[in-house]
This record gives structure tokens, sequence and C-alpha cells, in this order.
């Protein structure tokens, strides 16, 4: 983010309170590329946060995890995550189909620190990457335009209890998740799914 990037909204809280050379130096940190650090950060999360908007504007963030290392930094300008089964509402991936612009927030709880970065997503339903996913749908690629560290003070210090049981493995059978098994909704999903 450049100096001239920052809005009237943005000004106006840091003339306010007397951040705005703060806010200018920090603003020079941001790079536009995925440095080494960056990358061991995202190459070893387990999970992020994505930030998506809707065709009314209106965001939303969603929760993306897998095995350590099910994002992959591509190169410096580019990284990639696979699209698994969910709800069926493909609400963040649809998203992506209107407005291709992202928010991504990792956090590595254990060392307590924060990146962001921002981009321009695309979903590859014959990207080589793939067959390096059993069970995922897609692959999304996304093209950074902004990579920075945020603040990691209020991170709280969390340790892994245990991996989710669902994140799908090769040569190994993926478990049906509980909801997909009641009431009215199991006559609703797909015929190929397991849950049937």
């Amino acid at each position: 983010m450049k100096v001239h990037d920052y809005h009237e909204g943005n000004l106006q809280l840091q003339d306010r309170f007397r951040t705005r050379e703060l806010a200018e130096q920090m603003a020079a940190r941001v790079a536009d590329t995925i440095g080494k650090e960056a990358r061991s950060l995202i190459e070893a999360a387990d999970m992020f946060f994505l930030a998506t908007c809707d065709h009314r504007g209106l965001p939303t963030c969603s929760y993306k995890g897998g095995d350590p290392g099910f994002v992959r930094v591509v190169n410096e300008h580019c990284l990639a995550f696979p699209n698994y089964d969910g709800s069926g509402k493909y609400q963040s991936m649809g998203n992506l189909i209107k407005n291709p612009n992202v928010g991504i927030l990792f956090i590595d709880f254990l060392g307590q620190l924060r990146l962001r970065i921002q981009g321009v997503a695309a979903i590859q339903e014959d990207d080589e990457l793939l067959p390096e996913y059993p069970e995922a749908q897609f692959i999304v690629r996304v093209e950074v335009t902004e990579v920075y560290k945020n603040c990691p003070r209020y991170v709280h210090k969390y340790q892994l209890v245990e991996r989710s049981e669902y994140v799908p493995k090769a040569g190994q059978e993926t478990p049906v998740p509980e909801w997909k098994r009641k009431g009215d909704l199991v006559d609703l999903v797909p015929k190929k799914d397991p849950a049937r």
C-alpha cells in the first residue's frame, strides 16, 4: 500500500489518533511479492481466513483448513489452494466469479504471527495441481497484489489439539459428516456424494 492509497476514512482516524507518520512508514513495508519469511508461514499453515464480497458488495469471511502445505506458493506472485466439498452453497467461491478480489489472513497462533495478503483470485478446474489434492473440486490461484505482516500483539497463543479427520488424504477414505445424513438434507445431497 502506497501512502496515497489511504482513503479519507483512514486518514481521518490517523489524524485523530496522530498516527499518520507511523501509517506511512507501515505502508512502505507492504510488498507485492511473497518473500521468504511469508512463504514459510504460508506453506506451514493448516488454515487461513478468506474474505470475499458478494454481488451486493457485502463481505463475508470463511475459514479454510487442510493439512500443512495445502496452500502452495507457486511463485513470488502467486499462491494456490484447493477447494474441498462443503455445505454446497459455494458462498466464497461463487463470490470469486462475480468479484475476484480477495483478502487472506494467515495466523500462526503458536508463533503469534499474522500475515495479510490481498489479491485477485481465479478458479482453475483443470489446474495442474489438482491431482495433488485428493477429493479437491478445483484449485484457486491468487495473484498477490499486497503482502504484509500485521501487528501480532493481540494474537492469543493456542496449540493444536487435533487436526480435522475430514481433510481428504490419498489412500484413505474420508468420513462423511453427520449433518449430510440428517433429516431432509440427505435427499438433497448430490447422487455421487458418499452421504447417499
